[in-house]
This record gives C-alpha cells, structure tokens and sequence, in this order.
C-alpha cells in the first residue's frame, strides 16, 4: 500500500501523466519548490523577524491626488548600513507604492508586481491596473503567505488614481489587512503624524497639494527628530492627473541649536 506522503508530494497531472496508468508515482514526483519541503531533522525554518528594515511611511490623500514620502535609510538591525535607498515606487503612471519593514520582502513584491502587470499586459485588453485593484490583490497575496505561517513582513501603503480621477489612499499589513483614508502611515509615524495631521486638515474639504506637501515635510522632521531608525534624508512621491512620479531626495531642515541648551546628560 501507498504511503499517504506520496499524495501530499505528487503535483497536478502534467500532459502525458494522465495517460500512463501503470506510472509509479514514486518515480514521476515532480520537484517541489523549497518553501515546501522540509530538509533536515526539523524541517523548514522560515524567518521570524525582519533582518534588514525600512522605517516609517506616511502617505496623504489630497483633493486631486496623493502624495506619499519615506526616508532612504534601511538598517540591519541597529546599524544604519544602507543610506541611499528608495523605499518609494512608482508602478505605473496610477499607482505609487510605498513599503515599511523587511526590505528584501519589499523587494519581492515589487517583482511580484511587475510580473504581474506583464500578465496583464499579455492580455491584449488594454486595461491598466489602477491602484484599489492593486490593493484587493495584495491583501490575498499577503494573507495567502499568513496561512502558510510564512509571512512577507512588511507593512505597505499604495495610492493613485482610479479611472475617473479619484484619488485612493490605502494600508496593507503583513496580515492581509487592509484600510483606506485620508492619511495612512507605518512604523512610528502611525502613532507621531498622523494626530496632528488629522487635528490640521479642514472640516470642510480636504487637503490641497500645497497643505499636503507641508504635512510632509513637517511630518518628516518629526520622523527625524523623534525616530532613530530615520535619517534626515527622504523622497516623495506625487500622484495627480497632470503627472506620477518620484521626486526628491530631499533633505529635512534640522535645527540643533536648542542642544546647547540641554544640560544634565
């Protein structure tokens, strides 16, 4: 009698399979790929905790667009070991994509993306994906690796424009879960930024691109001064109908000159 492991390794037909009836499944098991098996006494080990890290970023929703910012820093660890580094990206000319956390995941799902939107472009149908699409699918993406207790560790924010125009602003976490609003952030801006944002922007209107952009510097000095996985550099992407893309990087205005006055350290 067959062992049941035989079942749990065998693939899906391929053509030919189905026609060699008197095939011993031992021989025709195909290659699985290494997530899946389980070398050694233990088995699989997947990764825990994120080893090189992007900190925090902050995206804002304005009456015609988005515009979203992160600083160039990724540490390993403690150490502040990449300082040039892009954390913001631009999909297509609808979506900007911003990653916080394990940045070789961020990287992955920026391939991930990419292979995706040639998928879509085999198609032939000339539809373009727009940035809610894009969010629906990362939430099955990232809950798919959730399930298989194999998480992508990031936290995502994505915005861009629709086909009508409107702008859309959402979060991703490494969970699958997913929000949209006015302002997003990851890491330490969620609980620095976002209160005073939400405490400046009119009752009766949004944003305009101007208040927007000096939510984001400001919020960037902040960032700065208070988070220790920040660096002073940043770059900002812009979503509106005129144009998409990805600008900087720029510099925070630092002011030291109160540290003269800090005494008792």
């Amino acid at each position: 009698m067959w062992s049941s492991n035989i079942y749990r390794f065998r693939q899906p037909l391929w053509p030919g399979d189905a026609y060699d009836f008197n095939a011993d499944p031992l021989q025709h098991t195909h290659k699985l790929p290494l997530e899946y098996t389980t070398p050694g006494p233990f088995g699989t080990k997947h990764s825990t905790a994120a080893i090189t890290t992007g900190s925090s970023v902050i995206g804002i929703r304005f009456d015609k667009g988005v515009m979203m910012a992160a600083d160039t820093l990724v540490s390993y660890g403690s150490l502040a070991r990449y300082q040039n580094m892009e954390r913001i990206f631009m999909i297509n000319n609808n979506i900007l994509f911003g990653g916080c956390g394990d940045f070789a995941d961020i990287q992955s799902i920026i391939r991930g993306i990419e292979q995706k939107i040639v998928e879509d472009q085999c198609n032939g149908d000339d539809i373009e994906m727009k940035p809610k699409a894009l969010g629906q699918w990362m939430t099955r993406v990232l809950y798919d690796r959730r399930t298989q207790m194999n998480p992508l560790l990031v936290d995502v924010v994505l915005g861009g424009l629709d086909v009508q125009g409107k702008p859309y602003l959402a979060n991703v976490d490494l969970r699958g879960r997913s929000h949209d609003d006015f302002v997003i952030a990851t890491g330490f801006a969620r609980h620095l930024t976002i209160p005073f944002i939400r405490s400046a922007k009119p009752k009766d209107r949004d944003f305009n691109m101007d208040e927007a952009h000096e939510m984001i510097k400001r919020s960037m000095q902040i960032l700065y001064y208070r988070d220790t996985r920040n660096n002073s550099q940043y770059t900002l992407g812009v979503c509106s109908p005129k144009n998409c893309g990805i600008e900087g990087p720029y510099q925070v205005a630092e002011n030291w000159s109160y540290a003269a006055g800090i005494k008792g350290y």
